[in-house]
């Protein structure tokens, strides 16, 4: 089957004249076309931050005498 041609902006549309779209659309559109990958790299993100976070709390513990 034929890959369908996009549509062409019109000028009533954001984005046109020349101006560049922003970077968190850009980035929301990537995100929706490659959903599960995102979401992966979300999550070991945030897992990775969570554990440093946790690291740096276990290095920087007060020792009480005990």
């Amino acid at each position: 089957m034929p890959e369908r041609p996009s549509p062409q902006p019109t000028a009533a549309a954001p984005g046109a004249q020349g101006e560049n779209p922003s970077f968190v659309k850009l980035a929301m559109r990537n995100m929706v076309r490659k959903g599960r990958q995102s979401l992966l790299h979300f999550g070991l993100t945030a897992l990775g931050l969570s554990g440093f976070l946790l690291l740096i709390a276990w290095l920087g513990r007060p020792s009480l005498p005990g």
